[in-house]
């Protein structure tokens, strides 16, 4: 099947339920307009655009390669919202995200992911730990596993970490075919048994054409605020980084099997 561009759903938040304290971006569970809760990740927290980014870059590749990934949507934050919020950190924090935010499905009865507990397909297994070796992921750890349990079928959330050569941004080529050495403390390294044929698959379903489709739709409005570049130049750096790093997947597929090999 041929792949097809995302075409993201754009909401209006209309009511703050609770926040997520987990991490220092202070996350929330807000319900938009389309009567739907969503786990919504704000503009204003401390990696800013970036971490929004990386956020829909890695959700909609793990979409592309076959891995259940809630619906991303872009959600409107109104400047008269939270006006009312009595924590200041929160009002602080609302006011500088009023504008174009990104926001996640919430899996209503979801639990976290437990190794542990919950048994996992070696090949499935190998398909996260290789996207997050492309993505440079570096939270997916036995400490924040970032993926969750709803209805006995594994999700993946949170991809905001991934992409961390963004922040320094002048060394991206070099970054590009490093080996992702954090890959060692992956939470689902010793279930990886099948990183080859995870790595022959996913190289047939991230694609150029595919990352090229999914960096189209970063905001111009977020990549206004980033100083490094136009908003076409710095898609092109973001889809020339992705592309370099699929063409050199042998580098991070061998730094997971050499970790792995260490664990078992």
């Amino acid at each position: 099947m041929d792949f097809v561009k995302p075409d993201l759903r754009t909401v209006n938040v209309i009511r703050y339920v609770t926040p997520l304290r987990e991490g220092g971006s202070l996350p929330a569970i807000a319900e938009a307009d389309d009567d739907f809760l969503y786990v919504l990740k704000f503009r204003g927290a401390g990696q800013g655009v970036k971490a929004l980014i990386a956020e829909l870059i890695g959700g909609e590749l793990a979409r592309a390669a076959g891995l259940r990934m809630p619906e991303i949507v872009f959600a409107n934050l109104d400047t008269a919202f939270g006006r009312t919020e009595p924590d200041e950190e929160i009002q602080d924090l609302l006011k500088a995200s009023v504008g174009l935010n990104l926001a996640v499905h919430y899996l209503s009865g979801a639990i976290t992911f437990d190794p542990v507990v919950n048994d996992i397909d070696p090949l499935l297994a190998s398909k996260i730990v290789w996207l997050d070796g492309l993505l440079m992921n570096v939270d997916r750890t036995p400490r924040n596993t970032n993926m969750l349990m709803w209805h006995k079928e594994l999700w993946v959330i949170d991809h905001g970490a991934s992409l961390y050569f963004h922040h320094s941004w002048t060394n991206w080529q070099e970054q590009a075919v490093k080996p992702f050495v954090q890959i060692k403390d992956h939470v689902l390294l010793r279930s990886a048994s099948e990183l080859v044929a995870a790595d022959e698959f996913l190289k047939s379903k991230i694609t150029p054409e595919v990352i090229r489709a999914i960096v189209s739709l970063i905001p111009e409005d977020w990549l206004l605020t980033m100083r490094e570049g136009t908003p076409d130049e710095i898609r092109e750096v973001y889809a020339s980084f992705l592309e370099m790093r699929l063409q050199s997947s042998d580098i991070f597929l061998k730094q997971a099997q050499d970790a792995r090999e260490t664990l078992i």
